[in-house]
């Protein structure tokens, strides 16, 4: 399992670090697992596609908290999207978790059931994943969602830098760099 330790890094690097890496969702008997294809960083007080680009609120209070907790909010009025907090506890910094490819889900009777998760609103309906893990730690197993190592290390020209999607608000910070996927991968957004 990820430590506390691995999100207390800078943003950009956590964004790229958690490719390849596997969140598992147990629910019941159901244990589901998938592997992190693609992310995005929203990186402290000056990025203006971020939550904390109008400082703390009580919606995105989380993101100024320790590294490693989960930061789920609602969009649209009918998603939800899942964030891990990084960096130091006061720098607001967290990144999207957008895309992820199957790796296996398993009820109670060993069967595998097909899931989507190509996209950040169906990977946390997929998942089951909703306000109430708000502010909750991702380095435990005992809230049911926590994230593991990856099985292999990844070559950097493996990873693909692009600019982030939604965020044309963003004046200058919309043309970062800061969404990053796995090359030649079916899961990730098509922009």
């Amino acid at each position: 399992m990820l430590n506390q330790n691995f999100f207390n890094q800078p943003t950009l690097k956590v964004a790229q670090d958690l490719l390849g890496c596997f969140i598992i969702r147990k629910v019941g008997r159901k244990i589901i697992r998938a592997k992190i294809v693609e992310t995005e960083a929203y990186n402290g007080p000056r990025d203006l596609a971020s939550h904390a680009s109008r400082g703390r609120t009580a919606r995105n209070a989380v993101m100024f908290g320790p590294a490693g907790m989960i930061y789920v909010y609602f969009t649209y009025g009918l998603h939800f999207m899942l964030n891990i907090v990084t960096g130091k506890t006061g720098y607001p910094a967290a990144v999207l978790i957008r895309a992820l490819e199957p790796v296996e889900a398993i009820n109670h009777k060993s069967k595998i059931i097909n899931l989507k998760f190509n996209g950040p609103a169906r990977l946390t309906k997929t998942l089951a994943i909703n306000k109430t893990f708000n502010h909750l730690p991702i380095f435990t197993r005992k809230h049911g969602l926590w994230l593991e190592k990856p099985t292999r290390q990844l070559q950097p020209k493996q990873i693909i830098r692009a600019k982030r999607i939604g965020v044309d608000y963003a004046g200058a910070y919309k043309d970062k760099k800061w969404r990053y996927y796995l090359k030649d991968n079916n899961f990730v957004s098509k922009k």
